[in-house]
């Protein structure tokens, strides 16, 4: 698999957010003494534990930020089936760029600056998980491109998309509202049916058991 190199070393993992800047804001609204002792049990974790790694794949589409040579921000949705963010090892994760409206404007903020975040969110448990890294896009490695494109899924894979983790936080679920997907109602709503029909089906004999007892 292409190599993409890790990101420059922070003084704490969390030191890629909280800037000098961020820290002043922090120390001036009351937050800094928190944040500097998680800096003393030394930041965020750098690489993926087993729980984070099993949320990953459970989800279904994340949102992806990058930003040209000068600053320019941009956030741009990717979504697939379960499992399409592939987790390659603790500190890489990889997935199928598919084939959309060709701006390439993630493409080309990447080809001059790979710094880049992930920002995913599960609505259905409340939770949110927010990784920094850098990426890279892998063009013309059709066996790579072959292993990372979920089966049977309708889309046409263009490139690859490689991400190395620098560190990663879990947001806590005040203000995420619940929501959940189609099919998930759909199942929801299948199981409840059943139900219904079963309840149904008892009293239809039990006044039928009555009907005889009564004539």
């Amino acid at each position: 698999m292409s190599e993409i190199s890790a990101p420059l070393d922070q003084g704490y993992s969390s030191d890629i957010a909280f800037t000098p800047a961020v820290k002043a804001i922090q120390a001036r609204k009351g937050s800094r003494k928190g944040y500097a002792a998680m800096e003393a049990r030394g930041g965020w974790d750098t690489r993926l534990i087993p729980e984070v790694a099993d949320f990953i794949s459970r989800q279904r589409s994340f949102l992806m930020a990058t930003a040209s040579k000068d600053g320019q921000p941009y956030i741009q949705h990717r979504g697939g089936p379960p499992g399409f963010l592939r987790i390659v090892d603790d500190t890489t994760l990889a997935f199928a760029d598919y084939a959309g409206n060709r701006q390439y404007i993630s493409a080309g903020n990447l080809s001059e600056n790979p710094k880049a975040m992930l920002f995913l969110i599960d609505y259905r448990t409340q939770q949110r998980l927010k990784i920094w890294g850098e990426a890279k896009m892998v063009e013309g490695d059709a066996d790579l491109l072959r292993q990372l494109m979920p089966e049977g899924y309708r889309a046409r894979g263009e490139q690859v998309l490689l991400f190395k983790i620098a560190a990663w936080d879990r947001n806590c679920p005040q203000h995420i509202p619940l929501r959940l997907d189609v099919d998930e109602v759909s199942d929801l709503v299948a199981v409840r049916d059943e139900r219904i029909r079963a309840l149904e089906s008892e009293v239809a004999e039990l006044r039928l058991r009555l009907d005889k007892a009564t004539a």
